[in-house]
């Protein structure tokens, strides 16, 4: 399913998600992303190799456009953080946003996959059946070391233009 051509657009992402006055205006300027549209929200690491590469994934395997993408650095990235009750300058983890919920790390990425094409929602399912105690720490592991291992980028994903109204603030 790979090989779809995409091309993607970026900006900066410099220092200003940990600066107090972007943590401020994230936390005062909040707008409401399920207002209009439902579906939900995956917050990744805009700069993080890896976490790209999982953005692609799920645009390939997402045929049905069910979810939609905010970097964790972005505006809406950070108010959408805040939202959940974490810090609008966290990007330790993946975050999907629901109406309703959210959810982080192993559990963000197995109901994430429970959504897309086959294989996917089954191996998911399956994966489910290990507790979040084990899956975690591996989660951890992983997370802990993508900067490492798959490198960084020196600016941020905001869209990709094949599938520019996925990506909040886009």
């Amino acid at each position: 399913m790979q090989g779809s051509r995409r091309s993607k657009i970026s900006s900066p992402c410099s220092a200003a998600s940990t600066d107090a006055a972007a943590t401020s205006s994230a936390a005062s300027s909040t707008v409401d992303y399920f207002a209009a549209d439902k579906r939900p929200v995956i917050l990744f690491d805009g700069v993080c190799n890896m976490c790209n590469g999982g953005v692609n994934f799920v645009l390939d395997w997402d045929k049905a456009g069910v979810y939609r993408f905010a970097a964790l650095q972005s505006n809406p990235g950070r108010q959408l953080l805040v939202r959940c009750g974490r810090r609008p300058d966290d990007i330790s983890s993946i975050v999907l946003v629901e109406a309703h919920g959210c959810y982080i790390k192993s559990e963000a990425v197995l109901r994430i996959a429970t959504k897309l094409g086959m294989p996917w929602p089954l191996l998911a399912g399956l994966a489910l059946l290990t507790p979040r105690f084990v899956r975690d720490p591996v989660y951890d592991q992983v997370a802990g070391n993508r900067y490492l291992v798959f490198g960084k980028r020196n600016s941020c994903r905001v869209t990709d233009d094949g599938f520019r109204e996925r990506f909040l603030g886009a």
